[in-house]
């Protein structure tokens, strides 16, 4: 069994769809929904979506790797996304990504990171037990999303 993909592909599969809605993304956006499409996933079927750890920075859960990767646009949209549906996804990984898509592609980078922060969030918890810039445990993340999925 695997142990999640890396963060780079959930964010090609969010950048496909949104270009196939003609849908620009920021930075910011593609951090925050590759962070909620693994919560739903930890969530949902006990299991990580992405191989990489999350941090908590001052805007919100970050993977620092994809950070890296998309910081060169600032608040710009992304314009490097793949021209094919990125593949290699189990099922269930390939539904949590669209049912996210579908829940919060239209979100703004500013919602979705004030989502991603909420009193009691992963986030909010982490940075109040160990500090800003430490990373989320992914059991944390899990019973977050369980609990949304058992109130939904």
């Amino acid at each position: 069994m695997r142990y999640g993909n890396t963060p780079f592909l959930v964010a090609e599969y969010f950048l496909f769809l949104a270009d196939n809605e003609r849908r620009p993304l920021s930075p910011m956006q593609i951090l925050k929904l590759v962070y909620i499409a693994h919560g739903w996933m930890l969530g949902l079927h006990n299991r990580p979506l992405v191989n990489e750890p999350i941090e908590a920075w001052q805007y919100g859960p970050v993977i620092r790797s994809l950070y890296q990767r998309y910081k060169k646009y600032g608040s710009r949209p992304v314009d490097d996304g793949p021209a094919q549906r990125p593949s290699g996804f189990e099922d269930d990984e390939r539904r949590t990504m669209e049912q996210v898509w579908s829940g919060y592609g239209q979100w703004s980078a500013v919602s979705l990171s004030a989502l991603t922060h909420e009193t009691g969030s992963p986030w909010d918890i982490t940075v109040k037990e160990s500090g800003m810039g430490s990373v989320i445990p992914n059991d944390l993340i899990e019973d977050h999303y369980r609990r949304l999925a058992h109130n939904r």
